[in-house]
This record gives structure tokens, C-alpha cells and sequence, in this order.
């Protein structure tokens, strides 16, 4: 190890603007049930940038400082201010995860059983360069792992595998998952594909549908056709799902996958009700990618339920064993079933660039970016 660690944080002033930047912090030294770790690998991860950029509006963004030491400072529109008051004027660390080197450990028998190895970890601030976290908060990744594989072994795995134990800890049998190009949507296919679920994929454009399919996924709808509501009415018809996730959030698709699950359930005329179906159909928003209202049209009955998805709390209701097992199964499989690609990577000081803000900002499929810390 060496005397030097920085972080990278996100501060909210009461004039109203955000600023990220490089904070030199000290050495961490570690608690009986701590390790160090020298981070290597960090995912951007659309959750990272909710605490990263805020509400700030990132039109607005200009860049400062050096090479080695950026800022990045923007407007915060005076409207979400009142929301954010338990942030003003605080450095709040970025970053849900990373992997790297345990370099110092604890004096308990689970920290120095992590000397030296290579372990994916969780918890606030992971965007630095030594972090000091607890062993529950560690993976121990297999021999031969790098860093790079190992970096996303919480956020998107673990977030995939808790939809499906989700699903059957509820009773239903088949998903529908929204946005489902993306990194973790293609995970949750290989998880349901190795699994034998039926999973329902959304997409919205011709290429992501194409992508999909030519990994294996059986159901996929495209919710710019105009055949959307009809596909996707077919394909819980085959399926029998009557379980969602979706990280859009905003707009309408929550009230038409409702819809469309109740216009699939098979009813005998004579028992029609006012009421709808007394089959419980249940909606997850998992994400924010509209931030706008949800709109709801009611064409469902009475039995649904739509709620948020967060993953710890998915995690505490699933219990232990559940989830030791899940992450065991991680662990085993990064290198497959929950492998990630990236197609940028940079380091902590080309992370405050604005030309990386406005990419990788932008959400894109097939783009995600990789920090890594000590290049």
C-alpha cells in the first residue's frame, strides 16, 4: 500500500449547484472484521448515477480544474432543493461496487482468511482507490479472477438473481422484464434460459430485439410496435406471467403490462365480476430511467399490487440461506452466466472528463464503462 487515497464525491451547495470531484482522504486501517482493498475495477452503473449527478441538470455542466485533480460543477434546478436538504452542502462518496486486491486485513479469522485474494465488494463510495469494507460485504472470487470480471458481482447479478428468487417465493412462474437490452436484462435471460423460466422481454427498438433473440431468449416484444399491447397479451397467454420488472418507471407501460396480464387470464364468461380476475398480478419498478409520472389506467381489477424494487430489501425478505447461495452461485459463474462486458474504461481523474460524463451519462446499450482506479 501507499500513503495516497482519493475518492470520488458528489456535493450539493446551498447555491443551488452540484459539484463532483477528487477528495484526498486518509489510509484506511481496518477493524477486526475489515479489509483493505485496493480497488482495481468499478461499473458505472445507472444506480451510481442517481447519487452521482442528483437532480442537478447535466445541460448545464462545465468543467474545471486540472487533469489531475477535475471538477465538474452544474445547476441544480431550486424546485428538487427541498428534497435534497440531507445532502447540502456534504461530500457524499459515489459508487455501489467494485473488485480488487484485499492488501490488509482485520485481525478475525474471516478478514485474514481474505489476505491477498481477489473479491468483489458492496457499499456506498466504492469510486477510490483503497476502500475499507466489512467481510460480509465481500465476495471471494475463484482463483484466476480478475479484477475486470469480478467488478460487477453485486449490483447486476445479484439484482437478476433476486428477481428470480422473487418470482417463486411469490408463487408465479414466468417474468416480464422491461428495457431488457441492457447488461442485466441479458443476464436475467442466461439466468432464466439455465433455470428453465420463462421470461417475457421488452425492448423498444428492432436491434435490441435482434440482440435478444439471437442469445436464445424465446419472448421478446417491442413496445414501438403497434402491435405491443397484442404481442405482449400473447406472450403472458403461453407464459402464464403475472410478475414485472421494469427500471423505466415513468409513463404508462406498468398500467399496460397490468392490463395485458389480466386480458391473459382465462375466464369463463358466466363468472365475469365488476372486480377483474382474482388472480394477483404484481408490477416491480426497480428504476428511474423516466423520471415523469406513472400513469395508471385501471383495466385490471382489483388484484395487483405495484411496488419498488430495491435490492436489499429484496435480499432481507429472501433470508440467508437464499442468499448465501446466490452469492455463491456469483461466484462460480461471473465468468458465464453473470459475465459483463465493457466497451470504455477510464480512470477515477478521466471519470470528472465532461466528454465521459455526456457518454456514458447517456445510458446507452451495448456501452458501459469500467473505472479503473490504478492505471
Amino acid at each position: 500500500m501507499t500513503d495516497k487515497n482519493s475518492q470520488l464525491v458528489s456535493t450539493i451547495s446551498d447555491d443551488n449547484t452540484l459539484t463532483l470531484s477528487l477528495k484526498d482522504i486518509d489510509m484506511p486501517k481496518p477493524n477486526a472484521d475489515e479489509v483493505v482493498v485496493r480497488m482495481e475495477a468499478m461499473p458505472l452503473n445507472p444506480s451510481d448515477f442517481g447519487v452521482m449527478f442528483s437532480a442537478a441538470d447535466m445541460s448545464t455542466a462545465v468543467q474545471s480544474g486540472t487533469d489531475d485533480s477535475p471538477l465538474i460543477t452544474a445547476d441544480v434546478p431550486a424546485k428538487f432543493m427541498p428534497a435534497l436538504k440531507t445532502r447540502i452542502n456534504k461530500d457524499t462518496p459515489v459508487g455501489n461496487e467494485g473488485a480488487g486486491t484485499v492488501v490488509a486485513a482485520g485481525s478475525s479469522e474471516a478478514a485474514q482468511a481474505l489476505m491477498g485474494k481477489m473479491v468483489a465488494i458492496i457499499g456506498g463510495g466504492t469510486y477510490r482507490k483503497y476502500h475499507c469494507v466489512n467481510v460480509k460485504a465481500c465476495i471471494e472470487m475463484t482463483k484466476g479472477t480478475t479484477a475486470k470480471e469480478a467488478a460487477s458481482s453485486f449490483v447486476n447479478p445479484l439484482t437478476s438473481l433476486a428477481m428470480v428468487e422473487t418470482m417463486r417465493a411469490e408463487g408465479h412462474k414466468a417474468i416480464i422484464h422491461a428495457a431488457a437490452a441492457s447488461s442485466l436484462g441479458q443476464m436475467l435471460n442466461r439466468i432464466c434460459m439455465a433455470d428453465g423460466i420463462d421470461l417475457i422481454n421488452i425492448v423498444r427498438k428492432e436491434e435490441q430485439e435482434k440482440l435478444l433473440r439471437d442469445m436464445g431468449a424465446k419472448y421478446v416484444v417491442n413496445s414501438s410496435s403497434e402491435t405491443f399491447t397484442k404481442d405482449l397479451t400473447a406472450a403472458i397467454v403461453e407464459t402464464g406471467a403475472t410478475i414485472s420488472f421494469d427500471p423505466v418507471g415513468g409513463g404508462k407501460l406498468t398500467s399496460d403490462i397490468l392490463n395485458c396480464m389480466e386480458a391473459a387470464i382465462p375466464r369463463d364468461v358466466e363468472e365475469y365480476s365488476v372486480y377483474g380476475s382474482n388472480t394477483f398480478k404484481q408490477a416491480y419498478i426497480y428504476g428511474a430511467l423516466d423520471r415523469g409520472p406513472i400513469t395508471i389506467n385501471r383495466n385490471f381489477g382489483f388484484a395487483w399490487g405495484i411496488n419498488g424494487f430495491l435490492l436489499f430489501n429484496a435480499l432481507g425478505k429472501l433470508g440467508s440461506e437464499t442468499v448465501k447461495s446466490m452469492r455463491q452461485r456469483v461466484a462460480a459463474e461471473i465468468t458465464t452466466t453473470f459475465a459483463s462486458s465493457y466497451t470504455h474504461e477510464v480512470t477515477l481523474e478521466e471519470a470528472l472528463q465532461l466528454e465521459s460524463i455526456k457518454a456514458y451519462g447517456k445510458q446507452a446499450t451495448g456501452e458501459k464503462y469500467l473505472i479503473t482506479p490504478q492505471s
